[in-house]
C-alpha cells in the first residue's frame, strides 16, 4: 500500500524536470564548442595550404636559379667527376676511377695505347692558349674534324655574266672552276715531366701545370709548322709552297713583291715595297688582310715614314688591339725568317681565306712512370693539319732585287 511517506521517498530519488531556459543554454554551449572546433580545423587547413604553397614557390625559385646559371658553371658541375678521376690518374696512376665512370659524352675513353682522353676542363685550357698565341692559327680558319683529313673546296674562277634585252637571246655564262685541297691530319706530341714529389703535393695544381706545359709545346710546334712545315708528317707551311714574282703568279704558287735590294729594304724610299705589297693583293682580300713578320723585321718597319713624314706604323690604342701598318693589323710571329738575302720575311694576306687549320678535338695523355725515373713522363698527343687553301689570298715580300 502506498503511503504518503513512500511517495515522498520515491519523489526524492527521481530527477527533476528541466526548465526551458536551462535546455537553451546547454544547446548554445554545445554549438559554441562545435564552432570553435570547426574554426580550429579551418585554421589548420589554411596553415597547411600556405606551407605547401611556400614550398612550391621555394622549389620554383631554385629551378629558376638553376636555369639562369651560366652554361660554363653548369658544365663544370657535370664534368667535376671526370676532372677528379683524371686528376687521380695523373697524380698516382689510378685508373680505377676512370674505368668505373660511364660517360654518356664519351669525354674520357681509354685508347689502344693505354692513355686517356683529357678531361674537358684541361682540354679547354690548352685550346684557349693555342687560340690566343701569336701564330697563324689565330688569324687562319680553324675547323674541327672527326676524320683523318679535311677537304677544302676553292672556287678559282669567276662566274660569267652578260647583258640581255627582250630582243636578244641570253647566252649561257661560263662555269666556275672548283679545286679540292685535301689537308691530312698529323700527330703532334709533347712530353712534359714532373717529379713524383711534386705530384704528391695536394696543393699543387697539376691540371693547370700540365695544361700550360702541353699548350706551350704545342703552340711552338704548330707556329713553326704553319710557316715552314714540309707537309711530311706535319702541316705544310706557307713558305713551303713555290713562290714566284707576282707578275707571273699562277694557282698553286704564292706571289711575291721584291724589296729592290738584296737582304734589305731599298735605301731610297724603303716604304715603297710595303705599299707595293699591299696593293699586290686583290681588293676583296685586302679588307680582312694582316701583316705577318718577326719582331726584328717589325723593328725595322716601324721606323718607316711616308712622303709626308708620317709613320706607317701605329701602335694599338687598347692593350688587346694589335699594332697596325698602313692601317692593317700586324701579327708578330717569331717563326717568320729574319731579313737576309732572298728571304721572304713579310707576308700579307687574308689568312682566314689563305690558310686552313684542321684538327681533331680530342687530346690524349699517357702517364709513364718508368722511362724517366725518378720523374713521371706524360706523353700528350693530338692530331692537327694545315695548308694553304687559297693561293690568291696571300702575298710575300722578298728581300732581293727581283
Amino acid at each position: 500500500m502506498t503511503t504518503p511517506e513512500t511517495k515522498a521517498r520515491a519523489g526524492a530519488g527521481a530527477p527533476m524536470a528541466q526548465t526551458p531556459s536551462h535546455s537553451a543554454a546547454a544547446e548554445m554551449k554545445t554549438a559554441l564548442a562545435g564552432l570553435l572546433h570547426d574554426l580550429t580545423e579551418f585554421r589548420a587547413g589554411i596553415s597547411d595550404q600556405l606551407k605547401a604553397q611556400e614550398e612550391k614557390l621555394t622549389m620554383l625559385d631554385r629551378k629558376t636559379a638553376l636555369a639562369g646559371r651560366p652554361a660554363l658553371s653548369a658544365a663544370a658541375d657535370v664534368e667535376a667527376p671526370h676532372q677528379k678521376a683524371f686528376e687521380a690518374y695523373v697524380r698516382n696512376g689510378d685508373e680505377s676511377a676512370l674505368r668505373g665512370i660511364e660517360l654518356e659524352s664519351k669525354s674520357l675513353q681509354i685508347n689502344s695505347d693505354g692513355g686517356y682522353l683529357v678531361d674537358p676542363q684541361t682540354s679547354d685550357k690548352i685550346q684557349a692558349v693555342l687560340n690566343n698565341t701569336t701564330s697563324i692559327r689565330s688569324i687562319a680558319t680553324v675547323v674541327n674534324v672527326e676524320a683523318n683529313s679535311f677537304d677544302v673546296l676553292v672556287d678559282q674562277g669567276e662566274v660569267g655574266h652578260g647583258w640581255a634585252s627582250e630582243d636578244t637571246l641570253n647566252t649561257g655564262t661560263d662555269t666556275t672552276q672548283i679545286t679540292r685541297i685535301s689537308i691530312p691530319l698529323h700527330e703532334l706530341s709533347a712530353m712534359p715531366k714532373a717529379s713524383q714529389r711534386l705530384l704528391d703535393d695536394s696543393a699543387f695544381d697539376i691540371e693547370g701545370w700540365l695544361a700550360g706545359r702541353i699548350a706551350d709545346r704545342f703552340a711552338r710546334a704548330e707556329s713553326a709548322a704553319f710557316i715552314t712545315g714540309t707537309g711530311v708528317d706535319q702541316p705544310k707551311g706557307i713558305l713551303s709552297h713555290p713562290a714566284v714574282h707576282n707578275d707571273s703568279w699562277a694557282w698553286g704558287q704564292i706571289g711575291y713583291v721584291p724589296s729592290g735590294t738584296t737582304g734589305d729594304f731599298n735605301s731610297t724610299n724603303p716604304s715603297d715595297s710595303i705599299i707595293e705589297l699591299v696593293y699586290a693583293l686583290e681588293a676583296p682580300y685586302r679588307t680582312k688582310a694582316t701583316f705577318v713578320m718577326s719582331s726584328k723585321t717589325a723593328g725595322a718597319v716601324r721606323k718607316m715614314k711616308d712622303s709626308d713624314g708620317r709613320f706607317l706604323w701605329s701602335d694599338g690604342l687598347a692593350s688587346a688591339e694589335p699594332a697596325r701598318l698602313m692601317g692593317y693589323p700586324v701579327l708578330i710571329c717569331e717563326e717568320m725568317p729574319e731579313v737576309t738575302a732572298g728571304s721572304f720575311s713579310i707576308a700579307f694576306g687574308d689568312f682566314s681565306a689563305a690558310y686552313t687549320v684542321a684538327e681533331r678535338p680530342d687530346l690524349r695523355i699517357l702517364r709513364d712512370p718508368f722511362s724517366a725515373k725518378p720523374h713521371v713522363l706524360f706523353y700528350a698527343t693530338k692530331r692537327v693539319g694545315g695548308d694553304v687553301s687559297d693561293f690568291a689570298a696571300i702575298k710575300l715580300l722578298k728581300f732581293d732585287i727581283n
